[in-house]
């Protein structure tokens, strides 16, 4: 296997004289306690660096670069994330505060105390000379963004904020395409149904490349989510579907659920699954965001994929690709056809745990007084006000909330949810926001009103979300729940679907207060949840009935709103990978297109799933 996957500076080392030089804050040489966050760069342009430290400041950013002496104004590209809530003046400083400094001297202003909108911020004039170190400092640890750095040596010239000007712009710094041989198959997304499609195709022959755009694969079940994976696999008629899903699955264990330590969800496993594969190539840290069609615009005939570290872009040519976004990115950019559900749809969680810095909790030991003491956590005005609202683990009158006994392992789990009614796309950045300003009002309200929990600290918060819904690409057939309920049986069904018909909605116990933004849901339940099963979902559903070479497998194939509550658990989503890369071998053998599968190959993509592609115990 092919690891595809570099680190350098985007920017000029020219004299800033002639020009202004941009310094990408996710280039930088050092990034210290500051994470990369590529969740949105569709949206805003570029990832950024995000100071997540769940109150405790992190660790400085740091990168040296050549200039020219000479004085230059200092421009930062960040925001305030608090201000779509219109916080009151008197909870300032915002959360997000941090400062910038220029070999060493902090700038006079400070950052991420203004600006809704993602916006350059005037940083003033200072004096540099043949090397300048630009160092970004925290002030508060929760969660400081900031996306670049630009020094200008004429002091009069404003960057631009125009979201296509500033793309021009920084298409200007950005090292040369790169281009890489065609392949059979290029997988887009690394989650389970992309890792499992590319593991199938490889074993059966096609040269795969996997694109994914974070440094670990596994998507929702990775240690970056940590959601635990459900469905069932490996049933009749097709006991062999499913064995590719369960080597990428860990072993299951007492600690095999949702919000635990990431060890618990192994991102080594899949890694080592995906080397041992000698005709997947692998590109980590890759985000897909262009497409070349064909004449007709029927065909993709390659994607193009960014660095979200160097900004370099490579061109990846394939006969065939498969749409594992999960939020159908790679359709929408060929134009293919999808449905979305704007309002009512399920919205997106970020999980999150806490442990006690003590290993002996008697109230005598002189260990749990220091942790005690360890355990403090500042008070968050600007976060939702909790103080007097009742959430999970605290409810009033509930057992754990009198005596502490609820488990705070999983105190923060799927429910802590929001997003139902806003743009699953365009409003991500606050969504992914409102839960943040929702776990840390109910740890302050935990911490600092009811006293509980002395000596834990939080020990985990995602800032990746994981999302449940968003656009579904359409295929020859649009699965329906009624299909379910009824049992309609389809020539071609091929993914086992064994999760209830499980949507999500507003927790009514939770909404007082709220109503406008609720940020804990409730399932599906009673009649209409369950069917008999294992229902097999058609191999239609996983190819555009409008771009001809291209399969889709995730939350993203062809089902209505109320059915992807069924099929969206990622053991089942890993089994459509499977699926698509047996179709993919097909497609190569007979030089047929996804649709002829179905319509001329069917008898031979059904011996496949007789067969599976899981490995050989003696191999």
């Amino acid at each position: 296997m092919t690891i595809l996957s570099a680190v350098c500076l985007i920017g000029l080392t020219c004299s800033v004289s002639t020009q202004p030089v941009l310094i990408e804050a996710e280039a930088f040489d050092d990034t210290g306690g500051w994470v990369i966050d590529q969740q949105f760069m569709d949206l805003m342009g570029s990832p950024y660096l995000l100071a997540h430290g769940l109150g405790s400041p992190v660790a400085d950013a740091e990168h040296t670069l050549a200039t020219e002496p000479g004085q230059v104004r200092v421009w930062v590209r960040t925001r305030n994330w608090i201000a779509p809530w219109n916080t009151p003046e008197k909870t300032l400083p915002p959360p997000g505060k941090f400062q910038v400094l220029i070999n060493g001297d902090p700038l006079q202003k400070t950052f991420g105390t203004s600006g809704e909108p993602w916006q350059w911020h005037d940083g003033g004039v200072v004096e540099v000379g043949e090397s300048t170190t630009l160092t970004i400092r925290d002030l508060m640890g929760f969660d400081g963004r900031c996306d670049a750095i630009l020094l200008s040596s004429d002091l009069s010239w404003d960057p631009p904020d125009d979201p296509k000007a500033l793309a021009a712009f920084r298409d200007a710094y950005r090292p040369p395409q790169e281009e890489l041989d065609s392949f059979d198959l290029v997988v887009v997304g690394g989650g389970t149904a992309g890792t499992c499609a590319a593991i199938t195709a490889a074993r059966l022959g096609q040269s795969v490349a996997l694109v994914q755009n974070r440094p670990v694969l596994g998507g929702n079940s990775s240690s970056e989510v940590r959601v635990w994976p459900q469905g069932h696999v490996q049933l009749e008629p097709w006991p062999n579907i499913g064995d590719v899903v369960m080597e990428v699955i860990p072993a299951k264990g007492p600690q095999s659920k949702n919000a635990q330590n990431g060890i618990v969800f192994d991102d080594s496993r899949k890694q080592r699954l995906v080397d041992s594969e000698k005709n997947i190539t692998l590109l980590l840290n890759q985000h897909v965001n262009g497409v070349e069609m064909s004449d007709d615009g029927k065909q993709i005939l390659a994607v193009i994929a960014e660095n979200i570290r160097t900004g370099a872009r490579t061109r990846i040519p394939a006969t065939l690709v498969l749409d594992s976004t999960g939020d159908g990115c790679v359709g929408v950019l060929a134009g293919a056809d999808f449905d979305i559900t704007e309002t009512g749809h399920m919205g997106a969680s970020n999980l999150w745990n806490i442990q006690c810095l003590c290993q002996d909790e008697d109230p005598l030991a002189a260990d749990l007084k220091q942790a005690c003491e360890d355990a403090t956590f500042p008070r968050c005005p600007w976060a939702l006000d909790l103080s007097d609202k009742p959430f999970p683990g605290r409810d009033w009158g509930s057992t754990e909330a009198k005596t502490g006994e609820a488990n705070p392992v999983s105190i923060g789990n799927w429910y802590w949810e929001n997003g139902f009614d806003r743009d699953s796309l365009a409003d991500m950045e606050r969504i992914r926001d409102y839960n943040l300003r929702a776990i840390f009002g109910a740890w302050d309200a935990i911490k600092n009103v009811d006293g509980r929990y002395p000596a834990h600290q939080l020990n985990w918060v995602a800032y990746i979300a994981g999302k449940r819904e968003s656009r579904r690409l359409l295929g020859d057939v649009v699965l329906k729940a009624e299909n379910l309920r009824d049992g309609t049986s389809f020539p071609d069904g091929c993914v086992p679907c064994t999760w209830g018909i499980d949507t999500h909605f507003p927790h009514s116990s939770y909404l007082k207060g709220f109503e406008d933004e609720p940020f804990i849901a409730d399932y599906t339940r009673g009649e209409g949840y369950v069917y008999d099963g294992p229902y097999w979902l058609p191999y239609r559903c996983l190819y555009s009935r409008s771009i001809d070479n291209l399969f889709m497998a995730g939350r993203n194939i062809s089902v209505t709103h109320e059915a992807l509550g069924a099929v969206r658990v990622m053991k089942t989503t890993g089994t459509m990978g499977e699926i698509v890369g047996m179709a993919a071998a097909i497609c190569r053998e007979q030089d047929c297109l996804p649709r002829d599968v179905h319509g001329e190959h069917l008898e031979r993509l059904k011996a496949l799933m007789s067969t599976g592609a899981g490995r050989v115990e003696s191999q």
